[in-house]
This record gives C-alpha cells, structure tokens and sequence, in this order.
C-alpha cells in the first residue's frame, strides 16, 4: 500500500512568514534554525513543502535537541490502556444495545430513538470529542511538554468557558427549533413517530451538552497519559440506560419507554462528566472562568477548531447522512442501521482509535531538525498503521463471512427476531468495504493534526462526505428499484457506498502527506499477509458453522468465533507478522507456557 512515486521527505525549509501574531514574530528567528524546530513550524511547514498557513505552529514549541532525542514516547502501554478502556465501555455498549433491542427490537420506536439521538449525538462527537481532540489536544499537551503548567492550566479554563458558552447555545437553540429539522430524519415517519421523534430530542439535547463538557475533560487527561479514565467514563452512561430499560420496560409500553430511556440517557449524561471531574481538577490544580480570545494558544485552538469539526468528524457525518437517506427509506432500516453501525464502530474505536488517541500528544511533542520531525513521524505512523490493520483485517473478514453470527449473539432477543439478524448482517457486511480505509485514515488525520495542519483533512473530509451523500442516495433509493430487490436493501448499499467514499479520502490523505514527510504506509506483501490469514480463518468458522447447525445463538457464536480468532493469530504468526508474534507470545506467557 505504499505510494512509489512519493518522494522522501526535502532538507530545505523556506523561512517563515512575518505576519501573525506576537510570539511569531518573535521567534522568526528561531524558525529559521533548522535545530530549534519543534513539531510544526510557522507556515505549517514539514520537510521543505510550502503549504497554506494552517493554525499557529511557531518556534515557541520547540526545545534541545538532547531532550527530542530523551523523549522518544512509547505509546505501546498508552494505547493498550485506551484499548482496554474502549473495550470495557464498548462491552458495556454492547449489553446496553442487547437490552435496547430486547425491548424496542427495530420498531416504530426504537426508530424513532435512534433517528432523535443522531442529532445530539452528532453534537457530542463532532463538537465535542472530534474538534476537541485535535485542535485542544496538541497545544495543551506541548505546553505540558514544555514545562508551563500554569498556561496550559489558564489554556484549559479558557477553552472549557467559551466550550460551556457556545454549547448552551447550540442546545437552547436545537431545543426550540426542533420542529423544523426532525422531518430530516423522520421523512417516513408516521405522524405519532415524528411527533415521538422530536420530543426525544428535545430531551436528549442537554444531555449531548453534557457530553460535551465530558469531552473536554477527555482532551486533558489524554494529554496527561490518563488515558484509562477518559475512555472507561462512558460505562457508568451505558449503566444509567441499561437500569432505566430495565426498571422501566415491562412497566410501559415502548413509545412511552422510548422517552423514560431518553431521560436516562440525559442523567447518565451528567454522571459521566462527573466521575471525570475530580481528576481533572488535580491535574488542573484550578477551574476558573477565563474568557481569552487574545492569547496565542487560545487562538490557535480556535483557529484550528472549526476545519477540524468537519474533517475529524467525517465519521459522524456520514453516518448523520446515512440516518438521513435511512430514514427514506423505513423506520426500520433506521433501527437497523444503527444495530449494524454500533458494530461496526467497534472495531474502529477499539483499534483505530486507540492507536490514534494515544499517538496524537505523541506527536504533537516531537521535536528536532525538519529531518528528524519527518523521520519520527514517518516511524510512528507507520507502525500505528500497522498495528490498526493487524486487528481491522480480521475484524473486517468476521462482519463480512459470519456477520450473522455476531449479531445474533449480542442482538437477538425478545422482539429482535432472526429476520432482523439477517437484515442487520446486510447491512454490515456493507459496511466492511470501507473499515480498513476508515481506522487508517484516522491515523492519516491525527499526523495531520500533529502539525498543525487541520486545512487539509477537511478539504478531503469534504470530498467524502459529497461522496457519501450523492452514491449513499443512488445506492439507497434509485438502485433497488432498478435491480428489483426489496426496498429496504438500500440500507446496505447505503453502507457500501460509504466505504468506497472512505478509500477515496484515505487515498488522498495518504498520497498528500507522503510528499511531505516521506514514503509512509503498509507494505503491499504485509497486507496480502493479513488478508490470507483472514481467509483462512474465514473458512475455518464457516465450516464449524454448518457442521453444528443450529443452536442457541450465544452458542453457536462461541464454537464460531472463538476458532476464527484463534486461527488467525497462529496463521498470522506462522506466515511471520511480527504483531502475531507478539500477541502469541504474550498469551505464552498468560498461560505459563513461555518465561517472562
């Protein structure tokens, strides 16, 4: 998968430009000696490649080259610790999802629901966790880096006033024009369901506000290496909705449960922003309101805000678009969309972003020569990139061969019928296309956001979105008419067409970014090396699966899936792969089979 024709990264640094703010020109200076360059330089310039003027990267960050050579983090333990973090909040998502489904199903109102929580929801990923992480992140960790507590501290306070600012006006503003905007969603709704609808997000617009706030709580404690607290918060919000369905859900019927789940979700909003808290405080060592727009930190914060609400949260987009286009098709497909989506984020939260969330301080505290910057970030993508698609592959071959067994596993229950499995396994076997391109480019993205650079993967975020909206609409409505299958299909094609969107940007990211640090990406034999593992594992469940025939689905799921992992990681490591060899040595050693 690399690009041959991409140039290794260039010596030459233009000299920098004079214009912006004070610490700039003070520094001017200092960007033109090659040796104090910290990771981004004034021009968002990187191994010799002019580019647009993206955010504030000045001088100011850098420091001695002995201490750039003293800090070459490891990020091995920080991303196991955001895995093992996501995974517990994504096993708890998970029964939350169970539950849901096994008192709702994919009915008029757990569609009605799902198409409410999209709107606030979006608020909370794109607004919150999205532009947070990668316009707050890297100037509060080098700050960090640096040594100045006490602005990275007034940088904190700033961003979480004018955060706690603007989102009370979003959601006052969402609450009272929620009319006009939820026929979006609810185009095939009936009347009873859309008025459903829109008093659910009513409901939950506070709570996404909340959210919000939980974020910036994430953006500091990943910058302090906290990485496990930040990322296991959302349990006890998955609790608060689990309790609530089961409190409630044989006591009322389903639209009315719909509304009193919706004000769990609202509290458990609350609880989790509050178990993060007292930590954040320690770190902090104060909270205070500063209203700062002047500062040079807080502007490059803001500057690089906006283009990255759109880029870093291109995957909330899409599926805010997918919502939309399900949404003319069936409150079903809407239900069931969001069953297949909850899947197929998983594997994307649990590997992509646990490399990327743990890489990005790392990054954006890189100093050196041009040279070196090139050189580290080259080696630090990389291998992220090849950590990322050593458990993507795999995940990717399961949705796609035995996506029905996972799902009947975990959804079917109650009135979440076998129907609906097969439905959902469409859906999800769509939306394999596109899951390695989706968790790379994400690492693609947060080298991007190391250098402050936020310009361009908006510009290509952009173009998948546009993608996104004009295939997601040939495949989901036109397409099925024309092949003569049923209409609610149009669902998977929804799906599929993403994917194809997501290589696209991925493709452009990576070409892009490769002239400008050097040749990155995966080898084209280590790729080929994952997929036959896959394969092969592939056809080892599908065997176990016809010759059991059926049974229960937990059942069948675990005489299924617990051989196709198992059967990749020993072809894996019998064909090499240096990440197999590890894990299988480090199981060895789990089960006392190796010395430690």
């Amino acid at each position: 998968m690399n690009d041959e024709q991409d140039s290794g990264p260039r010596s030459q640094i233009p000299g920098s430009h004079s214009q912006g703010s004070p610490s700039q020109s003070s520094n001017t200076d200092a960007n033109q000696d090659a040796a104090s360059f910290g990771v981004s330089v004034n021009a968002a310039e990187i191994a010799g490649e002019t580019v647009s003027v993206i955010g504030e990267a000045t001088g100011r960050f850098a420091r001695p080259l002995s201490v750039a050579r003293s800090e070459r983090e490891s990020t091995g333990r920080h991303a196991f610790m955001v895995g093992a973090g996501i995974l517990i909040s994504r096993i708890i998502g998970v029964i939350r999802q169970r539950v849901f489904a096994h008192y709702l199903g994919i009915g008029d109102a757990a569609g009605a629901f799902t198409a409410a929580f999209r709107i606030p929801n979006f608020l909370q990923n794109v607004f919150g966790e999205g532009a947070l992480s990668a316009s707050f992140i890297p100037v509060y960790a080098n700050l960090l880096a640096r040594g100045d507590k006490k602005e990275a501290s007034r940088l904190a306070d700033a961003v979480l006033t004018m955060l706690a600012l603007a989102t009370s006006v979003v959601v006052l503003t969402g609450v009272l024009t929620t009319r006009y905007f939820v026929g979006l969603f609810a185009y095939s709704f009936d009347d009873a369901t859309r008025e459903l609808t829109i008093r659910l997000v009513q409901i939950l617009f506070p709570g996404a506000g909340l959210l919000v706030m939980s974020a910036w709580c994430l953006g500091v404690l990943n910058s302090h290496r906290r990485f496990f607290l930040s990322y296991t918060a959302p349990v006890i919000w998955n609790v608060a909705i689990i309790a609530t369905l089961i409190w409630f859900g044989r006591r009322t019927d389903e639209f009315h449960l719909a509304q009193v789940t919706a004000w769990g979700s609202v509290a458990g909003s609350a609880l989790q922003f509050g178990v993060q808290l007292p930590t954040v405080l320690k770190l902090i060592k104060r909270l205070r309101p500063v209203f700062d727009l002047v500062s040079a930190n807080v502007r490059e914060v803001l500057k690089n805000f906006f283009p990255v609400f759109v880029s870093r949260g291109v995957v909330q987009i899409s599926a805010f678009i997918d919502a939309m286009l399900a949404g003319l098709i069936s409150t079903h497909a809407v239900a069931a969309l969001n069953v297949a989506q909850s899947l197929y984020t998983l594997p994307v939260s649990l590997f992509g972003m646990s490399v990327s969330a743990a890489e990005l301080p790392a990054m954006s505290s890189v100093v050196g020569t041009t040279d070196e910057i090139a050189s580290q970030l080259r080696q630090r993508l990389d291998g992220g990139l090849s950590r990322i698609a050593f458990f993507i592959v795999p995940s990717a071959m399961a949705m796609l061969a035995l996506g029905d067994v996972m799902t009947a596993a975990l959804y079917q229950t109650g009135k979440f019928t076998q129907d609906a499995t097969i439905y959902v396994w469409g859906i999800l076997a769509g939306s394999t296309i596109g899951l390695l391109a989706s968790t790379l480019g994400r690492m693609y993205a947060s080298t991007y956001y190391a250098l402050h650079d936020t310009r361009t993967p908006l510009l290509f975020a952009v173009i998948r979105v546009a993608l996104t909206t004009g295939l997601g609409y040939l495949c989901a409505i036109p397409l099925p008419h024309a092949l003569g299958i049923d209409p609610k299909w149009g669902a998977a094609g929804l799906t599929a067409s993403a994917g194809v969107a997501g290589w696209i940007e991925f493709a452009l990211l990576r070409r892009t970014l490769n002239r400008r640090i050097g040749r990155t990406g995966l080898a084209v034999t280590y790729v080929t090396k994952l997929w036959i593992a896959a394969a092969s594992s592939a056809g080892v469940g599908w065997a176990i699966k016809l010759v059991i025939g059926q049974r229960h689905p937990v059942i069948t799921a675990a005489l299924v899936l617990v051989p196709y992992g198992l059967t990749y990681f020993v072809v894996s490591s019998a064909l090499g792969l240096p990440e197999a060899n590890a894990v299988v040595g480090r199981g060895l050693k789990i089960v006392g089979l190796r010395k430690r």
